[in-house]
């Protein structure tokens, strides 16, 4: 099976006078099909792992490798375009436009990339059935509720079928019910389409969704879990190792 993600020796350093460095020499690899945590207390550089992997920022050092290609070394020309063509991203905060329906909210990277509107169409209704929100691509974000506009995040994200998607604590503004919800679809989407996931989270139940999780500490990789068992033994595990790290 392929890398889609291959990081290695990231290095990430702020200031010039006082240095902080938020990650030191990180080597990860993500491949075709898997679902990965990403974990570890605040403030140790699960954002910035983050924000470097989705281009947002970019290392001191190392390179990030995302589907063949070295996101590292890109224009800022090629970098958006990248974005636009591999990435699909889930934030916390939804980050949908209210003035657009569901529908046109779940379109819009595929008009952007000037897609044909009868293919954009069946590619909603077939991502829209798929996590089951069939039913309100004519409402607005405002008339559904956090976890249907999560779920409709989560269709746009997976619209262009990305090599990757970045998940920025998906489930953090959300009721158990609404999570549980949500996670069980990134899972299905995971398991039946093969989509690829990196998922920052501080939520313990929402780990053990994973396949996978990494634990960072103090900017280094502490740990990695894989699961085996059960899903409720992967979480006593992950609950563990956070007691062990001093995780929330």
């Amino acid at each position: 099976m392929k890398k889609v993600l291959d990081i290695k020796d990231l290095t990430k350093v702020y200031g010039k006078n006082t240095k902080y460095t938020a990650l030191d020499g990180i080597n990860i690899s993500i491949k075709e099909s898997d679902f990965v945590g990403v974990m570890g207390p605040s403030g140790a550089g699960k954002s910035t792992l983050l924000n470097i992997t989705s281009t947002i920022d970019t290392p001191t050092s190392g390179t990030v490798i995302i589907d063949g290609k070295d996101i590292t070394t890109l224009s800022q020309t090629e970098v958006a375009k990248f974005r636009r063509n591999k990435l699909g991203f889930i934030f916390q905060d939804f980050n949908l436009l209210d003035t657009l329906t569901v529908e046109e909210n779940i379109a819009l990277p595929l008009a952007l990339s000037k897609v044909e509107p009868r293919e954009i169409k069946a590619r909603v209704k077939e991502i829209a059935t798929m996590l089951d929100i069939q039913d309100l691509l004519k409402k607005y974000p405002y008339e559904i509720s956090g976890g249907q506009k999560q779920r409709t995040a989560a269709c746009r994200a997976m619209i262009t079928n990305p090599s990757l998607i970045l998940a920025d604590e998906p489930t953090g503004a959300l009721d158990s019910k609404s999570s549980a919800s949500l996670l069980q679809s990134l899972q299905e989407a995971n398991y039946n389409s093969g989509a690829t996931i990196m998922m920052v989270t501080h939520d313990a139940t929402a780990a053990s969704y994973c396949k996978r999780v990494l634990f960072i500490k103090d900017g280094t990789l502490y740990k990695e879990l894989i699961r085996h068992g059960t899903q409720k033994e992967f979480f006593q595990q992950i609950m563990d190792t956070l007691v062990q790290i001093g995780g929330e």
